[in-house]
């Protein structure tokens, strides 16, 4: 019977074992470390920008509510010449139910489409680095 013949352990110009793995935990605390600095990063500026954009809508929302309420009451003066005045009111009333319940409508949808607030990009590199690895590791092992 013929033995089977193995490798030695320590190839010359190669690294150790003890070596690789040094490095490979060294590269992966690294990888980590800059990943979830990332992932911080692109979730700050995800919330700036949310808040920014939330402050001008809440102020841009009381502008027009002001407006629109002198303009209702423009419009149920204007009804009021051609039907009494509670139908006028209430005729408005409707129509302005109806806009809010469309308008809240397209706002959840668009609330839904911005969830859940996820470092998107920083998940991406994390399985991008994931696959490199585990490429590499059964790279390595078919020398």
């Amino acid at each position: 019977m013929a033995e089977a013949r193995r490798a030695p352990l320590n190839v010359p110009g190669e690294p150790s074992t003890v070596e690789l793995v040094q490095g490979a935990t060294e590269q992966i605390s690294r990888l980590v470390r800059d990943e979830l600095r990332l992932a911080r990063h692109e979730l700050t500026e995800k919330g700036r920008l949310a808040g920014v954009g939330a402050g001008l809508l809440g102020g841009g929302g009381l502008t027009a509510l002001l407006g629109v309420t002198a303009l209702l009451g423009a419009v149920v003066f204007a009804l009021a010449e051609v039907m009494p005045g509670w139908l006028a009111a209430a005729l408005v009333g409707v129509v302005l139910l109806a806009v809010a319940a469309g308008m809240a409508l397209v706002g959840r949808a668009r609330v839904r489409h911005g969830m859940p607030p996820v470092p998107e990009a920083a998940m991406d590199n994390v399985r991008q680095d994931i696959g490199t690895v585990t490429s590499a590791v059964r790279n390595r092992g078919q020398r």
